[in-house]
């Protein structure tokens, strides 16, 4: 059976601002005294999988329903050479299911979901760029 088509639903404005909020949490889980490092990263994923899905939104590029950044980079390379940059984000797609349900769950440690947020931050701040660049108004997505 063929992956279920996510397609074009949403604006590319509506994708960014869901990826900023999903990274707000995972940066204001950090700031716990006891953070909880498997959400923050999960959290992290999620803003780095809806801004890829943001800019495939925003050049009419049809997706799968899937979670892998690696996979979302792909679909999106032809149409941005700067995904190529982002490959160290690959490993956030660990945290979509493993960091949510018990029995399959990954340890992340706090240098992990350090780097999963850093790995976000670097995704968000490129398509922005790049959506930018092609004329899109950001200003409502800023936090």
């Amino acid at each position: 059976m063929p992956a279920q088509r996510e397609g074009h639903e949403g604006t590319p404005q509506q994708w960014l601002k869901y990826a900023q909020d999903d990274l707000a949490i995972a940066e204001l889980v950090l700031r716990q005294e006891e953070p909880a490092c498997a959400i923050a990263a999960f959290h992290a994923q999620q803003a780095a999988e809806k801004a890829l899905k943001g800019f495939l939104v925003h050049r009419g590029v049809t997706f799968p329903y899937t979670h892998s950044i690696s996979a979302l980079r792909e679909i999106a390379q032809p149409h941005a050479s700067w995904v190529d940059g982002l490959a160290g984000a690959d490993r956030l797609t660990l945290y979509a299911a493993t960091t949510r349900y018990p029995g399959i769950a990954l340890y992340v440690g706090l240098d992990d979901a350090r780097q999963a947020v850093d790995l976000a931050a670097a995704v968000l701040v490129e398509v922005c760029r790049a959506l930018e660049q092609d004329g899109m108004d950001l200003e409502d997505v800023r936090r």
